[in-house]
């Protein structure tokens, strides 16, 4: 991984290629992030840079983090995350903006799903429907068989009903369609996890 940033999800919309063609983005706010604190091999054992994102006042952190920013002598932040990079050659104090990225880069980025709380196996799972007639009673939207007599229990990771979304979810081999860098917006093609206003995680795609 040689670039990351963190954004906040602005939502979805479309824009036009030069040739005509519809294209389905997601907007993201990303940056600017200040570099908070930098690992490096001699002293943690591997090199990694740690990213402050979106202001905060002082009276929302805990001491530790307010004593955390002020080591470093940095603006207060509200969200930090660690990026394993294989060029840390910035330093504390930088900021990273969506000029680190161009547009046609593949990029992953990891998100919050939306909660949907407890939810049946159909919503779940996307299991089928029984049959609707002919006896089956008011079970329509439950589960079927659970399983054999022997050895008389439910295995493991069966798709049943419970909890659903609320996890944290990685979209990998997406497509930067366009950076905005006046107003450090990233527009990327398709869809990514979580609702508006959520923070994600945008960095190099592994499979590129």
């Amino acid at each position: 991984m040689k670039k990351a940033i963190i954004g906040k999800k602005i939502g979805m919309t479309q824009i036009f290629d030069e040739i005509g063609n519809v294209i389905p983005v997601t907007v993201i706010e990303a940056g600017p992030c200040v570099v908070a604190q930098k690992k490096t091999v001699e002293k943690d054992g591997y090199e990694a840079l740690q990213l402050g994102f979106a202001e905060v006042k002082e009276k929302h952190l805990t001491k530790a983090e307010k004593g955390h920013f002020d080591a470093a002598n940095v603006p207060m932040k509200k969200h930090l995350k660690e990026f394993r990079l294989d060029d840390c050659s910035a330093n504390v104090g930088d900021f990273i903006t969506v000029d680190t990225f161009a547009a046609g880069d593949k990029v992953d980025v990891t998100g919050m799903t939306k909660g949907r709380g407890y939810t049946g196996a159909i919503k779940r799972w996307n299991l089928h429907k029984l049959q609707a007639t002919h006896g089956v009673g008011p079970i329509h939207r439950q589960s079927g068989s659970m399983g054999v007599i022997d050895p008389a229990r439910i295995f493991k990771n069966k798709k049943m009903a419970g909890q659903y979304g609320n996890e944290q979810v990685t979209i990998q081999n997406l497509t930067i369609v366009k950076i905005d860098s006046e107003k450090n917006l990233i527009a990327i093609k398709g869809a990514i996890p979580g609702a508006k206003n959520g923070i994600v995680f945008i960095r190099d795609s592994v499979k590129a």
